[in-house]
């Protein structure tokens, strides 16, 4: 995940709620980063989300919400789904987080939580573990409140790979609107960028590599493709931009050859990633690239290829004036005393699958950096920050 958001956490008084902030939030994300949770899917030593989805569990059922363990399409792998159950006549309000992580090869450590300055460092500590945590804390707040509304936690697996926690959860549950607890550094999140995954592959001839004649290189073929895509990023970058997610991308991602030294490769696959943003289809990321495949083909009578789409996600693009946004913001600044920031993030959540669903999604969590990287780390001070806001935000929505 990448994060271009600055730390509007600076200027905050940290040693005022410091006790509080490093004591239950800390203890209970420190028990949540110590589990391997990576997704399988991802890194195959991964233990995927079993584990922490039965800690995630049993921490909440002793707060007195209704909790149930909710079958995925990752068999061994299931939902949490846990509700402050209203008292009847209230709207619903959703809470998401999940719980995988992508794999430990940069943070051979990340298993071992610790605490510097304010930030607890571990794999997860900001993508999501620390939103997931103050959701929990949230949500056991609110168990204690006389709602007329729900309060429904859904913690998921396989958000870093393909989201069927998510998609499991809309299947059989509804609410009025959600939040989803990505590491925002607690700016309030609308719009986020889709993508799509793209197959490009290329044709050649197999012939010994004596003779150049005979022999079709599918590979050098595939040379020309990725020119091509390197020009088309550039293009992108100078289209009209997004007014939170400036413009749409494309890079390479992995590329297969060819069998042996001595032998012209007949085949060369290569994997794209194509960044959407509104109001960019899945279809126009693969029409562009078959339109590059057929310029090409006209000025080499050897040249062969297809595409196709192998997976995509939609972007999300709400409104900054939608109720919910509006009334985080107000929660927001009467705790920090600053004006709150409305935000677009470059990567995606499953902010997207709950909007398409039909409930409305703001992304808002707390700050941390180095996602995915040899250093994770997320603040906490803005952990208990998200868990007060998101748990006042709840109380109005659903009272």
């Amino acid at each position: 995940m990448d994060s271009v958001l600055g730390d509007p956490t600076d200027g905050f008084d940290r040693e005022a709620g410091h006790g509080r902030a490093t004591g239950e939030a800390s203890e209970l994300l420190c028990q949540l980063v110590a589990i391997d949770s990576v997704n399988p899917d991802l890194a195959p030593d991964g233990k995927g989300e079993r584990q922490i989805a039965e800690l995630v569990a049993d921490w909440l059922a002793s707060r007195r919400l209704s909790v149930e363990l909710q079958d995925t399409d990752r068999p061994g792998r299931p939902n949490v789904i846990a509700v402050a159950q209203g008292s009847g006549g209230g709207r619903a309000l959703m809470l998401n987080g999940h719980m995988d992580t992508v794999g430990l090869a940069a943070m051979p450590d990340g298993l071992e939580p610790r605490v510097e300055g304010g930030r607890l460092y571990g794999r997860g500590a900001s993508d999501m573990k620390g939103g997931l945590a103050a959701l929990m804390l949230a949500s056991a707040d609110l168990a204690e409140r006389d709602l007329r509304g729900d309060v429904v936690l859904a913690a998921v697996v396989d958000e870093e790979y393909a989201s069927l926690g998510t998609t499991s959860v809309v299947r059989s549950h509804r609410a009025d609107a959600a939040i989803v607890a990505e590491p925002t550094a607690l700016g309030i999140g609308v719009a986020h960028k889709g993508f799509v995954w793209l197959e490009i592959a290329t044709q050649g001839r197999a012939a010994h590599g004596s003779l150049p004649g005979a022999g079709i290189d599918a590979i050098t073929k595939m040379g020309r493709v990725l020119v091509e895509i390197d020009a088309l990023g550039r293009r992108l970058a100078e289209k009209p931009s997004h007014r939170l997610l400036g413009t749409g991308s494309v890079h390479a991602s992995l590329i297969h050859g060819g069998h042996e030294v001595s032998t012209y490769p007949a085949d060369c696959l290569l994997t794209i990633e194509r960044r959407t943003v509104p109001p960019e289809t899945d279809l126009d990321a693969q029409e562009e690239i078959q339109a590059l495949l057929d310029d090409i083909a006209r000025s080499d009578p050897d040249f062969r290829a297809s595409v196709r789409a192998t997976f995509s996600r939609p972007w999300l693009d709400g409104s900054p004036r939608q109720p919910l946004a509006q009334m985080i913001g107000r929660e927001l600044e009467a705790r920090t005393g600053r004006r709150p920031e409305i935000v677009g993030m470059t990567y995606w959540t499953d902010a997207s699958i709950l909007a398409t669903a039909g409930i409305p999604a703001v992304v808002f969590g707390p700050h941390g950096e180095d996602h995915h990287g040899a250093a994770e780390w997320v603040d906490l001070r803005s952990v208990e920050t998200c868990r007060e806001v998101v748990a006042a935000v709840a109380a109005r929505f659903c009272a």
